[in-house]
């Protein structure tokens, strides 16, 4: 399982940095947003920066030698590309230096109940991650869908092939709930990791995901969290 502890033990406040993807994907953010976010990472030992594609080789440099990861997205944050177009960005990032890929579902192909389109989807860029070494985490946007959708998207995402499940972009609307945390673990199992992302904002918020079943939290807040302190929204 890619994870930290099995689901649902509570870290220790010390380890609570090692879940964390410290995130920042504003449009509008600037180099030095971007540089200022890695060196956050660097100090406090989060498990990766996620950024857009743009700045994975930026963030890629800043972070050699840390010990933190590369992260970005594709498909982001609509889901609404082609297969081919996901495959090429995902392609693109780990190219330039990225370790893990965190994908946009055809959201679309989820509310029609279409299990064949979301595992063609997502196979097809697990094949891309795995073949350069990375790891996939598949984000079903639980806001736009019903447990019966979230359901059906968390188990094409392990037939696929993927590696994480996650919850939310923090694009449309809602974010991560623990209910919808615990549903999805329960749909997946013990085996793959379930990051939790979109409203986490204090360590309160972090420790009842991971109590829910989450192995990863994505947040920009990820220094309040680990300081004991409530952060500002947005991503």
């Amino acid at each position: 399982m890619p994870t930290n502890t099995v689901p649902g033990e509570t870290p220790q406040t010390s380890d609570l940095a090692s879940y964390i993807d410290h995130t920042l994907l504003k449009p509008d953010a600037s180099r030095e947003d971007i540089l200022r976010v890695c060196d956050e990472a660097a100090e406090y030992r989060f498990k990766s920066v996620c950024v857009n594609p743009v700045w994975v080789s930026t963030v890629h440099t800043a972070l050699k030698d840390t010990g933190v990861d590369t992260c970005s997205v594709v498909g982001f944050p609509l889901g609404a590309t082609t297969t081919e177009v996901k495959v090429f960005e995902a392609q693109g990032a780990l190219q330039d230096g990225a370790d893990e890929i965190d994908m946009v579902i055809d959201i679309a192909a989820a509310r029609r109940g279409d299990r064949d389109a979301l595992v063609r989807d997502i196979a097809s860029v697990a094949e891309a991650v795995h073949e350069a070494g990375g790891i996939l985490k598949v984000i079903i946007e639980t806001a736009l869908l019903t447990d019966e959708q979230k359901v059906l998207a968390c188990e094409a995402s392990v037939e696929a092939g993927a590696d994480f499940v996650k919850t939310s972009t923090g694009f449309n609307g809602g974010g991560a709930t623990a209910e919808d945390v615990a549903l999805m673990r329960r749909t997946v199992g013990p085996e793959l990791g379930v990051k939790a992302s979109g409203g986490v904002r204090s360590r309160e918020d972090a420790l009842t995901m991971i109590d829910a079943g989450a192995t990863r939290i994505g947040a920009s807040s990820g220094i309040a969290i680990v300081k004991g302190g409530n952060g500002g929204s947005g991503y």
